[in-house]
């Protein structure tokens, strides 16, 4: 297929589709449209290739390139939803992605979406925070974007939309990765953190539903700070982070985990009651006596049975599941670190039972 596009390019169909586009924008007639949407609509898959279609972008300075990023400002909708989608795809790689950010094509996004809050056009929003999660990939381009002002995206709290929710769930993920300030700011935001908790219930939508909990773990493994740790369990997201480490996705199992962790390290008095209501104390016997589990899961379990060992309710629950026989079957585990911590984690164990 990106032989078939570099011939169709090399052949001097961008420049006749761009010219399409210059006729047909502002027409009234619904075959211009047509056209316009046909012409936009190819341009951008010319542009999803391989490297040498990259050409294309030059460096950012492509003529072609700048021709689509005039798009983005545009009022025509499908113009405005294609030059979205030239940015997402453009932003593959970690090069164009900088360079990207360093030309000002952040602003460009942010206010494209300020325009669609209100009534918005569903598929621009989807694509401009597409673009946004992108750009948001490299560690350099994070602190400028949240310095740009990339909590606009936080006004899409209100969608109703699952596509858009998802995307927006992403986005955010994306920038606060690394960003301890950021994490803090957007975890000790309840409206945020209250709307995370509701769509960790969104049982019909799966996505939502996993990149909420992704979130809301994130926020915590990121800013470690105490004051998000109380947000989330005021808000109710304990139970959620422990439903999490049951997930069957062992990356997620093991966000959960840490999660919980911190919150157990920071915060285990305000976190107590939730912990027993969610039956995570079972949840841990279940994950440590579980062949399947990976050794990180065993791991990060044995760490977080230690965090919980402060807690009355809980050391108790832990005496009656005989945490110790399943701990000191670990101890000749074949990972080394697992069976390290087995050995820590039991002699703990006998000290406090």
């Amino acid at each position: 297929l990106d032989v078939i596009k570099l011939q169709l390019v090399e052949a001097g169909l961008v420049q006749c589709l761009l010219d399409v586009v210059s006729i047909t924008l502002g027409s009234e007639r619904e075959e211009d449209a047509a056209q316009l949407k046909t012409a936009s609509d190819l341009m951008v898959l010319l542009l999803l290739g391989g490297n040498r279609l990259q050409k294309l972008f030059e460096g950012g300075k492509g003529s072609v390139f700048h021709r689509v990023l005039s798009w983005v400002p545009s009022d025509n909708h499908q113009l405005q939803l294609a030059g979205a989608l030239a940015i997402a795809n453009f932003a593959r790689n970690d090069g164009n992605c900088i360079h990207m950010v360093e030309t000002g094509i952040v602003q460009k996004l942010l206010e494209l979406l300020e325009r669609h809050v209100e009534e918005g056009n569903v598929t621009v929003q989807h694509a401009a925070l597409s673009a946004l999660r992108n750009l948001a990939i490299p560690v350099v381009n994070k602190s400028k974007m949240l310095a740009g002002g990339a909590e606009v995206v936080l006004k899409f709290l209100q969608s109703e939309m699952p596509p858009v929710q998802f995307k927006l769930l992403g986005t955010l993920r994306m920038l606060i990765d690394t960003q301890a300030d950021a994490a803090d700011q957007l975890g000790t935001n309840s409206k945020l953190v209250e709307r995370l908790v509701e769509w960790c219930e969104a049982k019909d939508h799966a996505g939502v539903m996993g990149e909420s909990n992704r979130l809301l773990s994130a926020l915590i493994r990121h800013s470690k700070s105490k004051d998000v740790v109380r947000t989330v369990i005021q808000s109710g997201g304990v139970k959620h982070l422990v439903t999490m480490a049951t997930s069957e996705h062992m990356i997620m199992q093991n966000e959960a985990l840490v999660a919980l962790g911190i919150i157990a390290a920071l915060d285990l008095a305000l976190a107590e009651k939730d912990f027993v209501g969610a039956g995570l104390v079972q949840i841990l016997h279940k994950l440590l006596t579980d062949e399947r589990s990976a050794p990180e899961i065993k791991y990060n379990s044995m760490i977080l049975i230690c965090s919980v060992m402060g807690s009355e309710p809980l050391h108790k629950e832990v005496q009656t599941l005989a945490f110790i026989d399943v701990v000191s079957k670990l101890r000749s585990h074949d990972n080394k670190t697992v069976s390290h911590q087995a050995s820590l984690t039991e002699q703990r164990l006998t000290a406090q039972s």
